[in-house]
C-alpha cells in the first residue's frame, strides 16, 4: 500500500491511499461470500450459487460497494499510521478507482491534531498559598456536621423557613390551563434549596400546615420545555406537613458521635490537621492549574473545532454520570434546571476548549523536553488503581489494554509528569 499526503488547510490535509490489486481481489472474494448467501438465483439454494452465474447475472459491480466497506477501514487506518498524522475526526473518502483486477485508490480529507507553538514555559511564577486554618474555618467544618447529624422534626405550628423541609401537593396553570409536568401530590421540598423554579420557594416560606396559596412564578426565557420557556405560570399549592432539623449540641457526646476522639477539643485538633492537609492539596492543585494555565497562554495553536465538540461530549457523560451517582438522570437534571441539551453544551464549550488546549501544550512540552511515561510509570499507576479499586493490577491492564486504553493511560501519566516538569521549573510570586 501507498499513501502520500499533503497539507490543504490549517490542520486540514489530504491523503492519497493506493491498495494493491492483490487485496482487491481477496476483498472482491469476502463480499460475494456474504452477498451470495441474500440473492435468490432460480435453480440454486440461497447461499450455493457459483461465483462465474453470479457475476454474469448480477455483474461484478454489484459487489464494489461491499468489497470498498470490508477494504476501506483497514486501509484507511494503515495510512494514518504510515504518514504519522493524528486525525481528530472522521474523514471525507472520495473513492477514485476500484475495480477488478485494477488497485484501489481513493483520497482521504482529514482534521488532524494541531501544531502547537510554545511560548515561555520554563521560570514562570506562580503565587505562593496560604494554607493556615483558622478558628472560622474549624467553626464551618464543625456546622456542616451538624447539619449532616441533624435529626428532622415535625413542625406542628409556625411559618414555614428556609431549610425546612415543606411536603406539598401544588398544581400549576399557565395562561389558566394546567400544563404537562407541573402537578405533584405529597412532593418533599427543601426550602432554600435552589431546585425549583426561581421565586417559587421564597414564596412558600411564611405558608402555615394546611394553607392555600396561589405562587406566582416565570419560567426561565431558556427553559428546556419551550412552551413554557418565558411564560408566567400559577402554581395551587397546599401545606401538608413541615420538617425542621435539630441540631445536635457541640459537646464531648458529639464528638465521640462523629468520630474516635472522647473530647471535642482533641476532636478540634484533629481537625485542624484534617483542613490543612485538604488546604495543601487544593493549593498544591491551585499551583498546577495556574502553572498550566500560564504555559497555555504563552503558546499559539489553532483548536479545530471537531475537538471541541469531542470534549464536551466527554463532560456531558461524565456530568451523567455523576447526576447518577446522586440518583437523578439528566431529564431530571433539565426539568429543575430549566435548560436542555443545547444550554449545558455551550456552558461548557468554554472549559472544554480550555482542556483542549491545555493538553495540546503540555503534550507539546512533554515531546520537546523529552517527557514519556516509562513501563515503571505505568505500572506504578496501575499500582495506585488497583489499592483504589480493590483490583489486581494485572488484572487492570488487562481490561485497559483489551479496551485500548492502555494509551490513554499512558497519556495521563505523562501529562501529569510533565505538569510536574513545569513546577520544578518555576518560581513562587
Amino acid at each position: 500500500m501507498k499513501a502520500t499526503w499533503e497539507k490543504i488547510d490549517k490542520n486540514v490535509v489530504s491523503i492519497d491511499v493506493e491498495v494493491e490489486a492483490e487485496k482487491v481481489t481477496v476483498a472482491l472474494d469476502q463480499a460475494f461470500k456474504k452477498v451470495v448467501q441474500k440473492v435468490n438465483v432460480p435453480g440454486f439454494r440461497k447461499g450455493k450459487v457459483p461465483r462465474g452465474i453470479f457475476e454474469s447475472r448480477f455483474g461484478v459491480e454489484s459487489l464494489y460497494q461491499d468489497a470498498i466497506d470490508i477494504l476501506l477501514p483497514d486501509a484507511y487506518s494503515e495510512a494514518v499510521k504510515e504518514t504519522n498524522l493524528q486525525p481528530v475526526d472522521r474523514p471525507e473518502v472520495d473513492v477514485e478507482q476500484f475495480a477488478k483486477g485494477e488497485t484501489f485508490k481513493f483520497k482521504a480529507k482529514v482534521i488532524v491534531r494541531p501544531e502547537v507553538q510554545l511560548g515561555e514555559y520554563k521560570g514562570l511564577e506562580v503565587p505562593a498559598a496560604d494554607v493556615t486554618v483558622g478558628d472560622e474555618e474549624v467553626s464551618a467544618e464543625l456546622e456542616r456536621l451538624q447539619q449532616r447529624h441533624a435529626e428532622l422534626a415535625v413542625v406542628d405550628e409556625g411559618p414555614a423557613e428556609n431549610g425546612d423541609i415543606a411536603v406539598i401537593d401544588f398544581d400549576g396553570y399557565v395562561d389558566g390551563e394546567a400544563f404537562e409536568g407541573g402537578k405533584s401530590e405529597g412532593h418533599s421540598l427543601e426550602l432554600g434549596s435552589g431546585s425549583f423554579i426561581p421565586g417559587f420557594e421564597e414564596q412558600v416560606v411564611g405558608m402555615q400546615i394546611g394553607d392555600f396559596k396561589d405562587v406566582e412564578v416565570t419560567f426561565p426565557e431558556e427553559y428546556h420545555a419551550e412552551n413554557l420557556a418565558g411564560k408566567q405560570a400559577v402554581f395551587k399549592v397546599k401545606l401538608h406537613e413541615l420538617k425542621r432539623k435539630s441540631l445536635p449540641a457541640l459537646d464531648d457526646e458529639f464528638a465521640k458521635d462523629v468520630s474516635e476522639f472522647d473530647t471535642l477539643e482533641e476532636y478540634k485538633q484533629d481537625l485542624v490537621v484534617k483542613l490543612k492537609e485538604n488546604k495543601e492539596k487544593a493549593a498544591e492543585q491551585d499551583r498546577e492549574n495556574a502553572i498550566v494555565a500560564k504555559a497555555a497562554e504563552a503558546a499559539e495553536v489553532d483548536i479545530p473545532e471537531p475537538m471541541i465538540v469531542t470534549e464536551v461530549d466527554f463532560m456531558i457523560r461524565d456530568f451523567e454520570n455523576r447526576l447518577r451517582m446522586q440518583g437523578m438522570n439528566m431529564e431530571l437534571y433539565y426539568q429543575f434546571s430549566g435548560q436542555d441539551e443545547s444550554v449545558l453544551r455551550e456552558q461548557m464549550r468554554s472549559d472544554a476548549e480550555k482542556r483542549v488546549r491545555n493538553n495540546l501544550v503540555l503534550s507539546a512540552i512533554a515531546k520537546a523536553e523529552g517527557i514519556e511515561a516509562t513501563e515503571e510509570d505505568v505500572t506504578e499507576e496501575l499500582e495506585t488503581l488497583s489499592k483504589a479499586y480493590n483490583r489486581p493490577a494485572e488484572e487492570l491492564r488487562t481490561i485497559f489494554t483489551e479496551n485500548g486504553n492502555i494509551d490513554s493511560l499512558k497519556e495521563d501519566v505523562e501529562l501529569r509528569k510533565t505538569i510536574k516538569f513545569l513546577l520544578d521549573n518555576s518560581k513562587t510570586a
